[in-house]
């Protein structure tokens, strides 16, 4: 029994040498950057419906299919390179955010779009936007009332991105009634 248990110990102690001796998985640096990007979506949004009560316009709620919108076009450009309203097949960005977020009776969407360094937070994002009179109408338009934000971090971005590091945000904007 003693030499069973030595040999047990020893074997545990070399799985966990092997053990520790392994990089992070890629599944932590996935979370890390989960939490980053979740962290930069609310604090935009908060800067975002800052802005709008500044104004006398209503705060945007979060609407999850308006988020899967966001996230399927910043994930697309963060893939394949390229920044625009349109997808990259050239498909209007409203066709594409209206597979997501269904048209009813009355229905509007509207969309900012941003890339910059890793480092950009929501005031510099809203900053950014505010800045650019067509993304300024669209955050101070007085219809919207649900919002979906996406931020995507890409070490290496392909394409327009230059092979740098970048942020790229999508901002979808809705109204459903």
């Amino acid at each position: 029994m003693c030499r069973s248990l030595r040999a047990f110990v020893a074997l545990a102690t070399v799985l966990l040498a092997v053990v520790a001796a392994q990089p992070v998985p890629a599944s932590a640096a996935a979370a890390r950057t989960v939490s980053a990007r979740n962290e930069l979506e609310s604090s935009l949004l908060q800067q975002i419906n800052k802005l709008r009560r500044q104004h006398g316009l209503v705060p945007l709620r979060v609407n999850l299919r308006l988020r899967a919108a966001a996230d399927a076009h910043s994930g697309a450009m963060a893939a394949q390179g390229f920044f625009a309203h349109e997808s990259s097949n050239g498909t209007q960005f409203w066709l594409r955010v209206q597979r997501y977020y269904t048209k009813t009776r009355y229905w509007s969407v509207g969309e900012n779009l941003l890339w910059s360094s890793p480092e950009v937070d929501g005031a510099g994002a809203l900053t950014m936007w505010l800045n650019s009179a067509p993304h300024r109408k669209n955050l101070l338009t007085a219809r919207w009332r649900e919002i979906g934000l996406s931020a995507v971090h890409v070490d290496a971005g392909p394409g327009v991105y230059r092979g740098l590091p970048v942020t790229i945000v999508t901002a979808d904007f809705g109204v459903r009634r």
